[in-house]
């Protein structure tokens, strides 16, 4: 892992960054030394969050997040994942964007992946987002663990998937700037459907097992 690229000085912005996951990434990101801004469609909803989480993070809408951040993860609600992107395509244009979004539906029997029509959140926002490099990560990270000021180092392997091999390594770095975290190459982009599907695996067995279980690649 060490051929991986220098990222501790990009400025991260976080799209849905009032929820969990989002805040959960912002807080990691601003302990690791990055400046994070954290987006939502109401700017006041975004500063509130960031004071919640302290130095280092700053709240904006969402525009103006996607405009001033060199990098943007987003962590919407998968129900407005499509209108939220094609709002903001021209801001988001030339930026590597990590999508983390899982389709998912909930019903008595437990969480399932939801069909999606581009096969996977990831790749609609490669078809909306159209001069933007997307990746596809961060979908398996526990927000109650990233959250969680006890915990200092989370045991998890992110699996990054992207057709652009400097994308793909900037955001393994970048997932490897969480202590105790790695990044791993996963694919290409068309096989981030079952990287998203695979989360309501995990929340079975988190449900079973009163966990926030994660993922490890062996041998690498």
């Amino acid at each position: 892992m060490s051929d991986l690229p220098d990222v501790s000085g990009l400025t991260i912005g976080i799209l849905g960054g009032t929820g969990d996951q989002g805040k959960g990434l912002a807080r990691r990101f601003a302990l690791a030394g990055h400046q994070v801004i954290i987006g939502s469609r109401a700017a006041d909803r975004a500063q509130e969050a960031a004071a919640e989480l302290g130095e280092g993070v700053r709240g904006l809408d969402n525009a103006a997040c996607a405009t001033e951040s060199d990098i943007v993860i987003i962590a919407v609600p998968w129900g407005g994942h499509q209108a939220t992107l094609e709002s903001l395509k021209s801001e988001l244009a030339g930026k590597i964007v990590v999508d983390c979004v899982n389709p998912m539906g909930f019903d008595k029997k437990g969480a399932y992946a939801l069909p999606v029509e581009e096969g996977s959140a990831a790749q609609q926002a490669e078809a909306i987002l159209t001069d933007s490099r997307v990746v596809a990560a961060f979908h398996h990270v526990s927000a109650v663990l990233l959250l969680d000021p006890q915990v200092d180092e989370i045991d998890l392997d992110v699996l990054v998937l992207g057709d652009d091999r400097e994308a793909t390594d900037l955001v393994q770095a970048l997932a490897s700037r969480i202590p105790g975290v790695r990044g791993i190459y996963g694919g290409r982009l068309r096989n981030a459907h079952q990287i998203e599907a695979f989360t309501a695996n995990l929340i079975s067995i988190n449900r079973r097992y009163k966990a926030h279980a994660g993922i490890r690649v062996t041998d690498v």
